[in-house]
Protein backbone atom coordinates (compact mmCIF):
# COMPACT_ATOMS: atom_id res chain seq x y z
CA UNK A 1 0.00 0.00 0.00
CA UNK A 2 1.40 3.44 -0.70
CA UNK A 3 1.32 5.72 1.95
CA UNK A 4 1.80 9.55 2.48
CA UNK A 5 2.60 10.19 6.27
CA UNK A 6 1.89 13.86 7.98
CA UNK A 7 3.68 13.89 11.85
CA UNK A 8 5.72 15.66 13.60
CA UNK A 9 5.37 14.91 17.33
CA UNK A 10 7.05 12.15 19.15
CA UNK A 11 3.46 10.61 18.98
CA UNK A 12 3.53 9.78 15.64
CA UNK A 13 7.44 8.05 15.35
CA UNK A 14 6.11 4.47 16.39
CA UNK A 15 3.78 4.69 13.64
CA UNK A 16 6.05 5.72 11.45
CA UNK A 17 8.33 3.35 12.71
CA UNK A 18 6.48 -0.15 12.13
CA UNK A 19 4.76 1.70 8.78
CA UNK A 20 8.52 2.23 7.11
CA UNK A 21 9.99 -1.45 8.48
CA UNK A 22 6.48 -3.42 7.26
CA UNK A 23 7.60 -4.49 3.08
CA UNK A 24 3.30 -4.08 2.59
CA UNK A 25 3.51 -0.86 2.65
CA UNK A 26 5.51 1.59 0.99
CA UNK A 27 5.87 5.62 2.53
CA UNK A 28 6.32 7.71 -0.83
CA UNK A 29 7.30 10.65 1.32
CA UNK A 30 6.92 12.45 5.04
CA UNK A 31 4.95 15.60 5.66
CA UNK A 32 6.22 17.26 8.87
CA UNK A 33 6.94 20.69 10.30
CA UNK A 34 9.50 23.18 9.62
CA UNK A 35 12.50 23.36 11.80
CA UNK A 36 12.15 25.63 15.05
CA UNK A 37 14.35 27.30 17.14
CA UNK A 38 15.10 24.80 20.11
CA UNK A 39 17.35 24.43 23.48
CA UNK A 40 18.92 27.57 25.42
CA UNK A 41 20.78 28.39 22.31
CA UNK A 42 17.45 28.29 20.02
CA UNK A 43 19.12 26.60 17.43
CA UNK A 44 17.26 25.06 14.64
CA UNK A 45 15.90 22.08 15.74
CA UNK A 46 14.20 19.26 13.21
CA UNK A 47 10.82 17.51 14.66
CA UNK A 48 11.12 13.86 15.89
CA UNK A 49 9.26 12.66 12.89
CA UNK A 50 11.87 14.29 10.87
CA UNK A 51 14.55 12.85 12.89
CA UNK A 52 12.98 9.54 12.44
CA UNK A 53 12.76 9.50 8.69
CA UNK A 54 15.97 10.31 8.12
CA UNK A 55 16.69 6.99 9.22
CA UNK A 56 14.84 5.66 6.55
CA UNK A 57 15.95 7.87 3.65
CA UNK A 58 12.30 8.86 2.80
CA UNK A 59 11.75 11.95 1.23
CA UNK A 60 10.68 15.05 3.47
CA UNK A 61 8.50 17.80 2.68
CA UNK A 62 8.54 20.73 5.42
CA UNK A 63 5.85 23.33 4.21
CA UNK A 64 5.08 26.26 6.85
CA UNK A 65 1.60 25.69 6.16
CA UNK A 66 -0.27 22.69 4.74
CA UNK A 67 -2.51 24.59 2.72
CA UNK A 68 0.84 25.43 0.30
CA UNK A 69 -0.35 24.27 -3.15
CA UNK A 70 3.30 23.22 -3.87
CA UNK A 71 2.44 20.81 -1.09
CA UNK A 72 -1.00 19.55 -3.04
CA UNK A 73 0.40 19.21 -6.03
CA UNK A 74 3.52 16.96 -4.86
CA UNK A 75 0.92 14.61 -2.90
CA UNK A 76 -1.44 14.44 -6.32
CA UNK A 77 2.29 13.93 -7.92
CA UNK A 78 2.62 10.88 -5.62
CA UNK A 79 -0.66 9.78 -5.54
CA UNK A 80 -1.13 7.62 -2.31
CA UNK A 81 -3.99 4.88 -1.48
CA UNK A 82 -3.90 6.36 2.02
CA UNK A 83 -2.89 9.52 4.11
CA UNK A 84 -1.63 8.70 7.59
CA UNK A 85 -2.25 11.64 10.03
CA UNK A 86 -0.20 11.72 13.57
CA UNK A 87 0.62 14.81 15.42
CA UNK A 88 1.26 16.14 12.71
CA UNK A 89 0.19 20.18 14.39
CA UNK A 90 -1.89 21.89 11.17
CA UNK A 91 -5.33 21.21 10.15
CA UNK A 92 -5.20 19.45 6.84
CA UNK A 93 -6.93 20.79 3.92
CA UNK A 94 -9.77 19.50 2.08
CA UNK A 95 -8.14 19.59 -0.81
CA UNK A 96 -5.53 17.03 0.29
CA UNK A 97 -8.05 15.20 2.55
CA UNK A 98 -10.37 14.61 -0.81
CA UNK A 99 -6.95 13.16 -2.95
CA UNK A 100 -6.58 8.92 -1.57
CA UNK A 101 -9.09 6.83 -2.74
CA UNK A 102 -8.55 5.29 0.78
CA UNK A 103 -8.99 8.46 2.78
CA UNK A 104 -6.38 10.17 5.48
CA UNK A 105 -6.38 8.16 8.16
CA UNK A 106 -5.80 10.06 11.60
CA UNK A 107 -4.60 8.20 14.78
CA UNK A 108 -5.97 10.14 17.88
CA UNK A 109 -5.26 10.06 21.85
CA UNK A 110 -8.73 9.44 22.94
CA UNK A 111 -11.49 7.19 22.46
CA UNK A 112 -13.42 9.45 20.35
CA UNK A 113 -15.54 10.85 20.40
CA UNK A 114 -14.15 12.20 23.89
CA UNK A 115 -11.82 14.41 24.07
CA UNK A 116 -11.12 15.91 20.27
CA UNK A 117 -8.50 18.21 20.07
CA UNK A 118 -4.76 19.01 20.80
CA UNK A 119 -4.40 17.61 24.13
CA UNK A 120 -6.52 14.53 24.72
CA UNK A 121 -3.95 12.51 26.90
CA UNK A 122 -3.36 15.51 29.19
CA UNK A 123 -6.77 16.41 29.70
CA UNK A 124 -7.36 12.09 30.28
CA UNK A 125 -5.13 12.57 33.20
CA UNK A 126 -6.29 16.00 34.68
CA UNK A 127 -10.28 14.89 34.69
CA UNK A 128 -9.07 11.64 36.50
CA UNK A 129 -10.37 9.65 33.85
CA UNK A 130 -9.89 5.68 34.64
CA UNK A 131 -9.47 4.65 30.93
CA UNK A 132 -8.84 6.25 27.52
CA UNK A 133 -7.54 4.58 24.58
CA UNK A 134 -6.88 5.41 20.83
CA UNK A 135 -9.36 5.57 17.30
CA UNK A 136 -8.41 5.56 13.77
CA UNK A 137 -10.57 7.79 12.28
CA UNK A 138 -10.90 8.72 8.34
CA UNK A 139 -10.59 12.39 8.68
CA UNK A 140 -13.50 15.06 7.74
CA UNK A 141 -12.90 19.19 7.66
CA UNK A 142 -13.95 18.89 11.05
CA UNK A 143 -11.53 19.05 13.96
CA UNK A 144 -11.56 14.94 15.20
CA UNK A 145 -15.12 14.30 14.06
CA UNK A 146 -14.08 12.19 10.97
CA UNK A 147 -16.04 8.11 11.04
CA UNK A 148 -14.67 5.69 13.39
CA UNK A 149 -12.20 2.88 11.44
CA UNK A 150 -11.13 1.48 14.94
CA UNK A 151 -10.77 1.73 18.24
CA UNK A 152 -8.75 -0.13 21.23
CA UNK A 153 -9.14 1.00 25.10
CA UNK A 154 -6.36 0.62 28.19
CA UNK A 155 -6.91 1.35 31.41
CA UNK A 156 -5.05 4.13 33.33
CA UNK A 157 -3.02 2.88 35.88
CA UNK A 158 -2.38 4.89 39.30
CA UNK A 159 1.49 5.27 38.42
CA UNK A 160 1.02 6.58 34.87
CA UNK A 161 1.78 9.82 34.28
CA UNK A 162 1.84 11.76 30.88
CA UNK A 163 5.12 10.56 29.66
CA UNK A 164 3.91 6.60 30.52
CA UNK A 165 0.51 6.92 29.25
CA UNK A 166 1.54 8.83 25.91
CA UNK A 167 4.45 6.26 25.11
CA UNK A 168 1.75 3.58 25.35
CA UNK A 169 -0.80 4.90 23.23
CA UNK A 170 1.83 5.76 20.49
CA UNK A 171 2.71 2.04 20.25
CA UNK A 172 -0.88 0.94 20.55
CA UNK A 173 -1.81 3.03 18.30
CA UNK A 174 0.70 2.67 15.81
CA UNK A 175 -0.22 -1.65 16.12
CA UNK A 176 -3.98 -0.62 15.56
CA UNK A 177 -2.81 1.31 11.93
CA UNK A 178 -0.77 -2.02 10.65
CA UNK A 179 -3.76 -4.21 12.07
CA UNK A 180 -7.00 -1.57 9.68
CA UNK A 181 -4.93 -0.49 7.12
CA UNK A 182 -4.74 -3.71 4.83
CA UNK A 183 -8.56 -4.59 5.87
CA UNK A 184 -9.17 -1.10 4.84
CA UNK A 185 -8.19 -1.53 1.69
CA UNK A 186 -9.63 -4.95 1.13
CA UNK A 187 -13.15 -3.53 2.23
CA UNK A 188 -13.22 -5.17 5.42
CA UNK A 189 -13.99 -2.38 7.73
CA UNK A 190 -17.93 -0.55 7.91
CA UNK A 191 -16.56 3.10 9.39
CA UNK A 192 -19.52 4.05 11.81
CA UNK A 193 -19.89 7.75 12.41
CA UNK A 194 -19.06 9.05 15.85
CA UNK A 195 -21.84 9.10 18.68
CA UNK A 196 -22.88 12.72 19.04
CA UNK A 197 -21.99 12.41 23.14
CA UNK A 198 -20.72 12.26 25.28
CA UNK A 199 -18.00 14.32 23.49
CA UNK A 200 -15.56 17.24 25.25
CA UNK A 201 -13.15 19.25 23.60
CA UNK A 202 -9.19 18.64 24.92
CA UNK A 203 -7.88 22.25 24.26
CA UNK A 204 -4.09 23.20 24.13
CA UNK A 205 -3.08 23.64 27.62
CA UNK A 206 -0.90 26.23 28.49
CA UNK A 207 1.77 27.09 31.27
CA UNK A 208 -0.95 28.23 33.91
CA UNK A 209 -2.81 25.52 33.31
CA UNK A 210 -0.03 23.50 35.28
CA UNK A 211 0.11 26.21 37.94
CA UNK A 212 -1.49 24.12 41.40
CA UNK A 213 -4.00 25.54 43.56
CA UNK A 214 -3.71 24.33 47.03
CA UNK A 215 -7.14 25.01 47.75
CA UNK A 216 -8.28 21.89 45.98
CA UNK A 217 -8.60 18.91 46.85
CA UNK A 218 -5.51 16.44 46.97
CA UNK A 219 -6.48 13.91 44.05
CA UNK A 220 -7.36 16.93 42.12
CA UNK A 221 -3.75 17.81 42.32
CA UNK A 222 -2.13 14.60 41.82
CA UNK A 223 -4.42 14.32 39.01
CA UNK A 224 -2.54 17.51 37.30
CA UNK A 225 1.35 16.50 38.71
CA UNK A 226 0.21 13.53 36.56
CA UNK A 227 -0.89 15.26 33.17
CA UNK A 228 2.30 17.50 33.14
CA UNK A 229 5.22 15.24 34.41
CA UNK A 230 7.81 14.74 33.61
CA UNK A 231 7.64 17.81 31.28
CA UNK A 232 7.04 20.85 31.41
CA UNK A 233 6.17 19.90 35.53
CA UNK A 234 2.98 20.86 37.76
CA UNK A 235 4.51 23.96 39.59
CA UNK A 236 3.53 26.37 42.60
CA UNK A 237 5.67 29.14 43.82
CA UNK A 238 7.61 29.29 47.28
CA UNK A 239 8.95 32.72 48.32
CA UNK A 240 12.49 32.45 50.19
CA UNK A 241 13.62 34.97 52.58
CA UNK A 242 14.60 37.64 50.27
CA UNK A 243 10.93 37.49 49.39
CA UNK A 244 11.68 36.49 45.55
CA UNK A 245 9.38 34.12 44.18
CA UNK A 246 10.91 30.79 43.35
CA UNK A 247 9.23 28.39 40.81
CA UNK A 248 9.32 24.79 42.71
CA UNK A 249 7.72 22.11 40.34
CA UNK A 250 6.43 18.58 41.91
CA UNK A 251 6.63 15.26 39.79
CA UNK A 252 6.18 12.57 42.40
CA UNK A 253 3.96 12.32 45.38
CA UNK A 254 1.86 10.36 47.66
CA UNK A 255 -1.62 11.03 48.96
CA UNK A 256 -1.86 12.14 52.24
CA UNK A 257 -4.92 12.48 54.81
CA UNK A 258 -2.51 13.73 58.31
CA UNK A 259 -1.76 17.33 56.45
CA UNK A 260 -3.59 19.68 58.94
CA UNK A 261 -2.76 23.30 58.16
CA UNK A 262 -4.07 26.06 55.37
CA UNK A 263 -3.85 25.11 52.02
CA UNK A 264 -0.44 25.56 50.67
CA UNK A 265 1.22 25.48 53.94
CA UNK A 266 4.54 23.23 54.87
CA UNK A 267 3.43 20.69 57.88
CA UNK A 268 6.38 18.79 57.98
CA UNK A 269 9.52 18.57 56.69
CA UNK A 270 11.46 14.53 57.14
CA UNK A 271 13.10 11.94 55.82
CA UNK A 272 10.12 10.94 53.75
CA UNK A 273 9.73 14.21 51.74
CA UNK A 274 7.58 17.37 52.59
CA UNK A 275 4.10 17.41 53.42
CA UNK A 276 1.96 20.04 52.62
CA UNK A 277 -1.64 20.75 53.40
CA UNK A 278 -4.06 21.09 50.71
CA UNK A 279 -8.09 21.98 51.19
CA UNK A 280 -8.53 18.62 53.47
CA UNK A 281 -5.53 16.07 53.73
CA UNK A 282 -2.13 16.84 51.44
CA UNK A 283 0.08 15.71 49.87
CA UNK A 284 3.92 14.30 50.60
CA UNK A 285 6.17 15.32 48.01
CA UNK A 286 8.23 13.01 46.83
CA UNK A 287 10.62 14.34 43.91
CA UNK A 288 10.58 18.02 43.13
CA UNK A 289 13.05 20.51 41.39
CA UNK A 290 13.32 23.96 42.47
CA UNK A 291 13.98 26.78 40.47
CA UNK A 292 17.72 26.97 39.60
CA UNK A 293 18.40 23.49 40.93
CA UNK A 294 18.55 19.85 39.49
CA UNK A 295 15.59 17.50 40.16
CA UNK A 296 16.24 15.63 43.34
CA UNK A 297 14.10 13.86 46.00
CA UNK A 298 11.80 16.64 48.29
CA UNK A 299 13.83 14.82 50.91
CA UNK A 300 16.96 16.47 49.94
CA UNK A 301 15.67 19.39 48.87
CA UNK A 302 13.68 20.15 52.71
CA UNK A 303 16.24 18.94 54.54
CA UNK A 304 18.93 21.36 52.77
CA UNK A 305 17.20 24.46 55.19
CA UNK A 306 15.81 25.70 52.45
CA UNK A 307 12.20 25.71 52.96
CA UNK A 308 10.64 25.54 56.11
CA UNK A 309 8.06 24.20 57.88
CA UNK A 310 5.38 27.11 58.07
CA UNK A 311 6.33 28.64 54.61
CA UNK A 312 2.96 28.64 52.52
CA UNK A 313 3.22 27.44 49.06
CA UNK A 314 1.19 29.56 46.34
Amino acid sequence: MKIVFFGSASFACESLRLLAADQRFEILGVVTQPDRPAGRDRSSAPTPVKEETLKWHIPIFQPEKATDPALLNQIRFLAPEAIVVAAYGQIIPPEILRLPPLGCINIHGSLLPKYRGASPIRWALLNGESQTGVTLIRMDAQIDTGDILAQQATRIRRRDNFQTLHDRLAVMGAVLLLQTLPLLKDGKIQPRKQEPSPTSYARKLTREDAHLDWDNPPLKLWFKIRAFAPTPGAFCLWTNPSGQKLILKIFEIILSRRARGKPGEIVRIDKHGILVAARTGGLLLREVQLEGRKRMTAAQLGLGNLLKTGDVLS
